[in-house]
């Protein structure tokens, strides 16, 4: 079963930078679309990007467009997500998830377990 290992979160002021990674643990990766989603504290998990298996498609929750860029490298079985100009409302726990495009809906697979995430902090 694949296992994922999110990293590269932490504590950036309003504004900033991080970029996220997520490893897959095996080739299987290649077959998945890619999803990120995040968990702020008192709030359901949402959605914030995707990308297609060989790259070429990505999409973005509103909140995020514009400001966010999803990418992958399927010979380091890694998605990363670029995160930039920083608000406090991106404060949250991020997760990848595998999973399959409908056009533009992304659609998690989840009889993969999700990884113990990676929290990311923006302070006002």
């Amino acid at each position: 079963q694949v296992q994922l290992v999110e990293s590269g979160g932490g504590l950036v002021q309003a504004g900033g930078s991080l970029r996220l990674s997520c490893v897959a643990s095996d080739r299987t990766f290649n077959n998945y679309a890619m999803g990120w989603f995040r968990q702020a504290p008192g709030k359901e998990r949402e959605f914030v990007a995707a990308i297609s298996r060989n790259g070429g498609r990505t999409y973005y929750a509103d909140s995020v467009k514009g400001r966010f860029a999803v990418s992958r490298e399927n010979g380091k079985n890694t998605v990363y997500l670029q995160m930039n100009s920083l608000k406090p409302d991106d404060t949250a726990d991020y997760y990848c998830k595998p999973g399959s495009l409908f056009g533009s809906y992304f659609g998690r697979d989840d009889s993969i377990p999700w990884g113990q995430g990676t929290q990311v902090t923006v302070s006002s």
